[in-house]
């Protein structure tokens, strides 16, 4: 009888506590995956949104009206902006994990020499970026149409990457539990998609019923459009401080799973 012989071990970590060129690589990577079809995934949303607001402004004629002291449009334009942000960032890195795990192209990423952190960080850098690039870009159409202008930009990137980072989490951990596109179908439809709508883009909360106001105080996605139009017209409609912390706190929480699925191989590894 041959006696097997272990002549192989497990290798050392041979990057130090962060493989930095790994994980700007999957950065680079999942930056260039959304700049090669640049019409779909930036100039798509950017139109989209313009096209709200021209047609809400055509709508609604020349009488606008004041929302929270200021006109309506300039009270709308950001809103849809952050919209824009939060369906963009979950589509960003769900469909990356979806379709990775349906191509089978995602035992690439699985078997790279990157960490669980490293690797939920670059995917969720990624869309945050894709994020910057359609919120610049749709100031910049806006600003074609009405007077639109960041008045504090210390607000402007804290929401937006907020907001990105905690969407992209969420992102990834549909991406890791669909199986097919009509399950990410169903995420986008039934939460992502109402919960965007419902959360004050188009109007203030102060016009709903004292419940309803109430519940939307919960909703993260008021706070993420609240605090987003905060940056461009120094008005809110709820609470800012409530806001960073309730974000804050997702922010960990939604990360925090992302990794520790990951981590875990939750379906994506047998």
């Amino acid at each position: 009888m041959v006696e097997l012989k272990k002549d192989y071990k497990i290798g050392k970590r041979r990057f130090g506590k962060i493989n930095w060129v790994g994980s700007y690589t999957l950065y680079k990577k999942e930056t260039l995956r959304f700049l090669i079809v640049f019409g779909q995934t930036v100039l798509g949303p950017v139109v989209t949104a313009f096209l709200f607001l021209l047609v809400i402004s055509l709508a609604i004629g020349p009488n606008k009206g004041l929302v929270l002291g200021v006109p309506f449009i300039e009270f709308l334009a950001p809103g849809l902006i952050a919209m824009q942000v939060v369906q963009q960032s979950f589509s960003h890195t769900s469909s990356s994990i979806l379709m990775g795990k349906m191509m089978g192209n995602i035992v690439d990423v699985v078997g790279s020499p990157l960490s669980a952190l490293e690797i939920t960080t670059s995917l969720i850098l990624a869309a945050t970026t894709r994020a910057l690039t359609i919120s610049l870009l749709s100031i910049i159409a806006f600003s074609f149409f009405i007077e639109i202008k960041i008045l504090s930009y210390s607000y402007f990137f804290i929401y937006l990457f907020l907001t990105s980072f905690i969407l992209a989490s969420a992102g990834l951990i549909a991406g890791l539990w669909a199986d097919k596109f009509d399950h990410m179908s169903t995420v986008t439809n039934f939460f992502i998609v109402p919960l965007s709508f419902l959360s004050g883009t188009f109007y203030s909360v102060e016009r709903l019923p004292s419940f309803l106001e109430k519940l939307s105080f919960f909703n993260p996605f008021f706070h993420m459009i609240d605090g987003f139009r905060f940056a461009f017209i120094q008005v809110y409609d709820g609470s800012i401080r409530f806001g960073l912390i309730y974000l804050s706190i997702i922010f960990v929480i939604l990360w925090f799973c992302a990794w520790i699925l990951w981590k875990r191989g939750y379906k994506i590894k047998s």
